[in-house]
């Protein structure tokens, strides 16, 4: 941590020299305090935190600094810690506990040169490391909803075509680095991000993205890395030698308002591959790739009374289709056979349709979604939200994913449950709010069949009670016991 404040006072210094031989117009201070405190009750649910609760208080604060040097060419620096209270208290003289001591915990979280109208055309570049939100943040996003809101940004490029009636974007993202020849072994995404605004309160948005993985046996941390290396645990008895990914997204959206109706709809197309060397038991079928061909939308429709409280009402849909498992059983596994279809990957989404099923990497998944919002005053707003969950392919595997035990499971159920949510904001003022909510969870039997929702349709959200022991899930999970899961916050957040 010292020789962090010694190179923060540095930079400011030389910033300071820098600044008055720049000819420095302008310096603008932003940042932020946000605060939450969370409690998690998953019903004994031996899976998760060994069947205790969970609670704890996450706090993470951002000051950034904004500099023009002219009205066209500017720079933008931002900090960041994030930490849950009691990870880093700086004495163990009583508790015993800290044995961590004084830890580093603030991060270079965006840090990038601005340069507006370059060679007198409309276009704006960022070069550096930078917050990246497109359209409603449903696949690229800063990941700040709900908890765990540790914030996200990306090192490259992002030049802006920017017109009264259309834009376009261009990213160029470097998410790995392996300091080998340019472009080998590393994992990059690509862009571009078209907008059509000349239609007055309505938005269209066209886009491709392209994530890509160059992987292989050189590279020591091949086998743990990107999208590659997060799929190698979902088709075992292999061991993964080499792995490289590409992953095409291409989309359409569209958002806007008419009177008192608004609309969010979009609808996204995933195709690439993986191409892994195997090595392990596949001894007769050593190469074996997966495939990306899945859809995936979402639609969200609501209407605004225009009356006291000015209540509205929605009703939304999202749908994540689901990976096909060819091989459906152990000598499949052994011996190899192609044809394993992957889900739809929420690659940096911002959206989270669970507070309990997920984190930005719900898929393989229909959600129906129902609620209505309200403003009891001019401070205070309220949502009560109701979300249904279903998994799109059901799981016929264990929840081991081994294929071996089929047959003592073989009546998987689809249903996931039931989700209400009750929310409220209070703004106290123009830069403090406050917030609250509780989450009730209504687990149907799906949690028990173990189907591949979580993870980006690569993990299992098991429901293994206390009384039902260790090794219950694996010799059939349709117990139809039912799970309630609880979840209780407060927050408040200040920004200036």
């Amino acid at each position: 941590m010292r020789s962090l404040k010694v190179l923060m006072i540095a930079a400011l210094a030389l910033g300071t020299v820098t600044a008055a031989q720049a000819e420095l117009q302008n310096v603008e201070l932003d940042g932020s305090i946000r605060i939450r405190g969370n409690w998690y009750d998953f019903d004994d649910n031996l899976a998760i935190n060994a069947g205790d609760d969970i609670a704890n208080v996450e706090q993470r604060t951002r000051l950034g600094v904004k500099a023009d040097f002219t009205d066209d060419v500017s720079v933008y620096i931002e900090f960041d810690a994030y930490n849950n209270w009691g990870d880093s208290f700086r004495s163990n003289f009583i508790t015993g506990l800290d044995g961590a001591g004084v830890s580093d915990e603030v991060a270079l979280y965006q840090s990038y040169i601005e340069i507006n109208n370059a060679w007198g055309l409309p276009i704006r570049s960022r070069i550096g490391r930078q917050e990246i939100e497109l359209g409603s943040e449903w696949l690229i996003g800063n990941q700040d909803a709900s908890s765990v809101f540790t914030g996200l940004s990306f090192d490259g490029f992002r030049t802006t075509y920017a017109t009264d009636s259309f834009s376009v974007d261009f990213l160029s993202l470097k998410l790995g680095e392996t300091f080998r020849d340019f472009g080998d072994e590393d994992v990059n995404l690509w862009g571009l991000y078209g907008s059509y605004i000349g239609l007055e309160d309505w938005q269209f948005d066209l886009y491709w993205l392209f994530v890509q993985e160059d992987l292989d046996r050189r590279n020591p941390g091949a086998n743990g890395s990107g999208i590659a290396g997060a799929v190698a645990g979902g088709f075992l008895p292999v061991l993964p030698v080499s792995n490289d990914a590409d992953l095409h997204t291409i989309g359409l959206r569209g958002a806007g308002t008419y009177g008192a109706f608004d609309l969010e709809a979009e609808v996204a197309f995933q195709f690439g591959e993986i191409d892994r060397t195997r090595a392990g038991f596949r001894f007769f079928n050593n190469n074996q790739d997966l495939d990306y061909d899945a859809w995936a939308f979402n639609l969200e429709a609501g209407y605004t009374f225009d009356m006291t409280w000015t209540p509205r009402v929605y009703l939304g849909v999202a749908f994540f289709e689901g990976g096909d498992d060819n091989d459906n059983n152990l000598i499949d596994r052994i011996f190899g056979t192609d044809g394993n279809d992957l889900a739809f990957n929420r690659l940096f989404s911002n959206w989270e349709y669970s507070e309990f099923l997920e984190n930005t990497a719900l898929s393989n998944s229909i959600i129906y979604r129902a609620g209505v919002s309200a403003m009891p005053t001019e401070k205070i707003s309220l949502l009560l939200a109701l979300t249904y969950f279903e998994a799109d392919e059901e799981n016929n595997l264990n929840n081991f994913g081994l294929g071996i035990f089929d047959f003592f499971d073989n009546d998987d159920d689809d249903t996931e449950g039931w989700e209400v949510g009750l929310y409220a904001d209070y703004q106290y003022s123009e830069d403090l709010v406050f917030r609250a909510g509780y989450a009730h969870f209504f687990g149907d039997d799906g949690l028990d069949s173990g189907n591949f929702v979580t993870a980006n349709g690569l993990g299992q959200f098991f429901h293994i009670e206390r009384n039902r022991g260790l090794f219950a899930g694996l010799f059939g999970n349709n117990n139809n016991n039912d799970a309630d899961y609880n979840y209780l916050f407060w927050e408040a957040e200040i920004s200036f």
